[in-house]
């Protein structure tokens, strides 16, 4: 049966898509983001100024590309957890996993870190979920979107995010913020080493 023009247009928006993904990492890792304008992405992926404007709403967005991948990861983690799995421990084995993948040297990691502009953006980006989460969050544990529980904890991850990524060890970082969000501040060598606020010299 013969390829219908959707699915042969779907692909060629995709393939589009890439070629600017692409491109823009290559020349901004080369030159830094600063200095590379999007003609010149546009340019070096042979496709017009506007058609990269329909693809990416604005210079910062051409390098996560992914974006919409990253909530869709997010909502399935919770949704479609294993039977007896609970929301909390699906959300923090993905955001685990997810971290144990980062690599500091890697350039796309490098990049982002080492530009303002590209940093702000990532933190927007990930709280940008929020709704999603909570929202997946709420189907799955039968509070109410709005219910506390379910808007801390969405908060909670995607913030944690920017904390486990600044460690040397992101995947571990992870799961001990997880950890206190789950046992509570009594769960850690601070509240061990006992609270002096308030006490005479």
């Amino acid at each position: 049966m013969a390829e219908t023009t959707p699915g042969r247009r779907e692909r060629k928006k995709a393939q589009t898509r890439q070629a600017l993904a692409d491109a823009a990492l290559r020349l901004f890792t080369e030159r830094g983001f600063d200095n590379v304008g999007v003609r010149e992405v546009a340019e070096a992926a042979d496709v017009s100024l506007s058609t990269l404007f329909k693809h990416f709403p604005s210079k910062e967005a051409l390098v996560f590309d992914l974006d919409a991948d990253v909530e869709s990861a997010l909502v399935a983690a919770v949704r479609d957890r294993a039977p007896g799995q609970s929301a909390l421990h699906a959300l923090r084995d993905h955001m685990v996993h997810t971290h144990a993948a980062v690599r500091a040297d890697d350039p796309f990691f490098v990049l982002v870190d080492s530009t303002p502009a590209l940093r702000d953006y990532a933190r927007h980006m990930w709280t940008r979920h929020e709704k999603a989460l909570a929202a997946t969050l709420a189907e799955a544990t039968g509070l109410a979107p709005d219910d506390l529980a379910v808007t801390g904890l969405a908060r909670f991850a995607l913030e944690a995010r920017s904390l486990a990524h600044a460690s040397d060890d992101p995947a571990r970082a992870m799961g001990d913020l997880f950890a206190l969000l789950e046992q509570g501040w009594g769960a850690t060598a601070l509240a061990r080493q006992g609270d002096h606020t308030g006490r005479d010299g």
